[in-house]
């Protein structure tokens, strides 16, 4: 299955692919200027990669959670998506995501981080379909 991951931000939105659950790749992420351009590109993304179903990044159990999920569903209303779409925990990936570059890259605000965040919900999200 062709699946896109994403983890909405307010400024980027990181995303990573997969069509094997062995080899997770992250794609180039988007620049954020409001949310209709972004959901558009967004759009133009899994088109692009014929995706089956999406995963989407949400941080459970905490606080936020639910105005997080009320942001969720708004966003991917805006999506022109028929397939599956996959709630995934994403809590602390974003950090994950940073450690795992220490000392390999400079950290710049260009949306690396938040793609390699969003392969790490992928690979999230498969291994726990393995369960």
């Amino acid at each position: 299955m062709k699946i896109i991951a994403i983890d909405l931000g307010l400024k980027r939105i990181g995303l990573a692919y997969s069509a094997d659950p062995n080899f997770v790749t992250p794609l180039n992420p988007i620049e954020r200027k409001n949310r209709n351009q972004a959901a558009k590109a967004v759009q133009d993304v899994i088109k692009e990669w014929s995706a089956e179903a999406l995963v989407v990044g949400i941080p459970m159990g905490g606080s936020s959670e639910e105005e997080m999920r009320r942001r969720v569903a708004h966003f991917m209303n805006l999506v022109d998506f028929d397939g599956e779409v996959y709630l995934q925990d994403e809590s602390h990936s974003s950090l994950e995501a940073e450690e795992s570059m220490k000392g390999k890259m400079k950290q710049k605000k260009d949306g690396r981080i938040d793609s390699l965040a969003a392969k790490i919900i992928l690979e999230r999200w498969i291994f726990s379909q393995k369960l």
